[in-house]
């Protein structure tokens, strides 16, 4: 990944209502959500929806089909995959491993 394709992706999710629509789709194990679905569930306008997914496939984090009469969003695995490579790639000097999230201790998490 080249350093303008990740700040076009990290920009697309400097945005709190693209932000949530992301995590959601990445929850939704590839099976997708279809726009009316994200409208409701976010409470969106229509076209501000529209306008948010269009700069998520636009950075390469989602894509969409046609089904029928309605379009359906997914996570794009590969676009997730090559931004957080990019930003771990040179982590800690070569020990990535410490770029893991930490576990669970007796305090829990």
């Amino acid at each position: 990944m080249k350093i303008i394709d990740a700040v076009s992706a990290l920009g697309a999710l400097a945005q709190p209502a693209r932000l949530k629509i992301f995590r959601l789709l990445v929850k939704s194990s590839g099976e997708g959500t279809c726009a009316g679905d994200l409208a409701k569930r976010f409470g969106l306008p229509k076209p501000t929806l529209s306008f948010h997914l269009k700069d998520l496939v636009n950075a390469g984090l989602i894509e969409s089909c046609r089904d029928g009469r309605s379009i359906i969003y997914r996570l794009r695995p590969s676009g997730m995959r090559q931004l957080m490579t990019f930003l771990t790639e040179d982590c800690c000097q070569g020990r990535p491993e410490l770029c893991l999230p930490e576990k669970c201790g007796t305090a829990g998490c």
